[in-house]
């Protein structure tokens, strides 16, 4: 189901604009601009909105926009932990029952790995103390932009005060399910998600007859482009690829790519972005395969300096893929940031990245973890600047149609308007 186009007058004619918690581990992170745009842009059109986070601070990397963000944060983190099981305790003795067949749903429940379980426990005792908060903060919805730790917090918060809770659902936080998403699909007053590969997916696990509180709202463009990508396809072809270093980008096969298209004197350059756990393993496959002289690696750039990036290179590289276990990207953000450049753009065909990039008519898609493949499509790229110009312009076109800021946004706000619009507080 597609979100309604707008917040909806009420019976004297004026817009009914709910207070919402929005429950992350983090706000602002320099790696979550997309959820900062939204909050910033609700907040525009007059929406109350707090951050609640279930850890503390984190600014590095982030833009100075982000920085200087002045709406309300109420964080926790491990300076938080006393405050948090004094709620858990208060809770217990005012409904003990209620509260032990809590624990025994949500507490000790199996997840994916043992990263996922800390994160888990953690947030489903942070619920406490978020329920509180919200008590105080006298929130009419409580919004986790994360079905996975965020989301457990925000369930638990709304199952001990009533208030009504949804989550967004992405990418990595429901592939492979969180342990808890059936019970919380099940109690959510909607769930939101941002690609339409996964709507299926999270209707599954909803109870029968509750199929429709699955909405479509794609995300935002996070930001104004400062012009266009020059497009010159001028030898050596200069190569772009931007995202954390994880074991969901697939950059191994954009590495080896590279190697081929070296051994085939074909003269490209890359400039590899990022950071995160698998640098280490990047950098020596860089050195591996002899190029160091032709991929720069210049760590993580913050999110306001990409665009200058994106404006000195030839074409970006999304070398996505599936994780054996199902954990995957949505639709990465960067392609809808290098499509409003007019960057001629290719990718894998994982998720919901066809929905943005049609083969041959907005940029190039290729199979996943298929060096070849990747290959095949840079040397064609290169080698027809018109043809390239020409799906850069198309995809520009449908990243502005798709991504419009203000009727994603709008649809966000009826959303909330409309299902956050009753609660009580127990």
């Amino acid at each position: 189901m597609t979100a309604p186009s707008g917040p909806q007058p009420d019976a004297h004619g004026a817009t009914s604009l709910p207070s919402i918690a929005y429950v992350l581990l983090w706000f602002p992170l320099s790696s979550e601009t997309f959820i900062f745009r939204e909050v910033a842009q609700l907040m525009e059109r007059g929406a109350r909105i707090r951050a609640y986070t279930m850890y503390g601070e984190r600014l590095a990397g982030c833009s100075a926009e982000m920085r200087a963000f002045s709406g309300p944060v109420e964080r926790m983190g491990l300076r938080s932990a006393g405050r948090i099981m004094a709620a858990f305790f208060r809770a217990l003795r005012r409904k003990p029952g209620p509260v032990l067949r809590l624990m025994g749903q949500g507490f000790f429940r199996r997840m994916r790995n043992l990263e996922a379980l800390g994160e888990n426990l953690w947030c489903f005792l942070a619920g406490f103390l978020l329920a509180e908060l919200c008590r105080r903060d006298k929130v009419s919805l409580i919004h986790a932009p994360w079905a996975n730790g965020p989301g457990t917090a925000a369930w638990v918060a709304s199952r001990l005060t009533g208030i009504p809770f949804a989550f967004t659902g992405r990418a990595g936080d429901i592939y492979p399910q969180d342990g808890l998403l059936r019970e919380k699909a099940a109690d959510a007053r909607f769930i939101r998600t941002n690609t339409k590969a996964n709507v299926d997916w999270l209707r599954s696990f909803c109870p029968p007859g509750e199929t429709e509180k699955v909405h479509l709202v794609y995300n935002s463009l996070t930001f104004v482009p400062r012009g266009f990508c020059p497009v010159t396809m001028r030898p050596p072809w200069r190569l772009l690829a931007v995202g954390r270093f994880a074991r969901t980008k697939g950059f191994p096969y954009l590495l080896t790519a590279m190697a081929r298209l070296r051994r085939e004197n074909v003269p490209v350059t890359l400039t590899l972005v990022g950071d995160g756990n698998w640098n280490r393993r990047l950098q020596a496959m860089r050195q591996r395969l002899g190029l160091q002289d032709v991929v720069d690696m210049p760590g993580f750039i913050p999110h306001d300096q990409i665009c200058d990036c994106m404006c000195s290179h030839d074409m970006l590289i999304v070398p996505s893929v599936v994780h054996g276990n199902g954990d995957r990207d949505g639709i990465p953000n960067v392609i809808m940031e290098a499509l409003s450049h007019r960057m001629p753009v290719i990718a894998t065909d994982v998720s919901g990245i066809s929905e943005v990039i049609r083969d041959g008519e907005t940029g190039f898609l290729v199979p996943q973890r298929d060096a070849r493949a990747l290959t095949d499509a840079i040397r064609r790229m290169a080698e027809d600047p018109d043809r390239a110009r020409r799906m850069a312009d198309a995809g520009r076109a449908r990243v502005e149609d798709m991504f419009d800021h203000q009727r994603n946004i709008a649809a966000l706000l009826c959303l909330y308007t409309e299902q956050g619009s009753t609660c009580r507080h127990d």
